[in-house]
């Protein structure tokens, strides 16, 4: 388990990196209670490709113990950048200009985020999860964000950490009993 400090250093969040669900040593089943994840103030749930049902069975113990969760994909520039060099391939066009690359970009982009909210909503609901949002986020432009800069672009990024740090605000204040001014 990796043990991270939040990069802004005003905030006194700390984030942890926990080792992969679903392998041979520890199945999704077991998980949740082996890495001790009732004892966080939220969950986040990051995917790549697969949304699996690992991650089904995250969800559905978080949602047990009544904590938040956030589904993220993950690597969201590098899925956009594989489906501009498929779009390019189908089309032939290897030297398109930048207005061409723009276009290209937003419906590599547009459906990215299409395809991986149907899809993440009709595995919650099979299996009789709510439906929530997902966000999705690529790394670095993560990182630019919690930095304080503002990357040109952003598809999640702002709304995830301004989500997680305000839930987890909120539920410090609701278990401490405080009301915050």
């Amino acid at each position: 388990m990796g043990r991270y400090a939040d990069p802004d250093e005003r905030c006194q969040h700390v984030w942890y990196d926990l080792p992969g669900a679903g392998t041979i040593r520890i199945p999704d089943w077991q998980y949740f209670n082996a890495q001790g994840l009732y004892v966080f103030d939220c969950i986040v749930v990051l995917f790549d490709n697969r949304f699996t049902q690992t991650d089904i069975a995250i969800l559905r113990n978080c949602r047990r113990f009544k904590i938040p969760t956030y589904i993220v994909r993950s690597k969201a520039d590098q899925h956009i950048s594989n489906m501009i060099r498929e779009m390019r391939y189908e089309s032939d066009d290897e030297n398109a200009d930048r207005s061409q690359q723009a276009t290209l970009y937003m419906a590599a982009r547009e459906q990215l985020v299409n395809e991986t909210r149907h899809n993440v909503k009709a595995n919650l609901a099979e299996a009789n999860l709510p439906d929530q949002k997902v966000y999705i986020v690529s790394s670095s432009c993560l990182r630019a964000v919690a930095k304080g800069n503002q990357p040109s672009k952003v598809i999640d990024e702002i709304q995830l950490l301004n989500d997680l740090y305000t839930e987890a605000q909120a539920r410090r204040i609701r278990q401490s009993g405080g009301v915050s001014a």
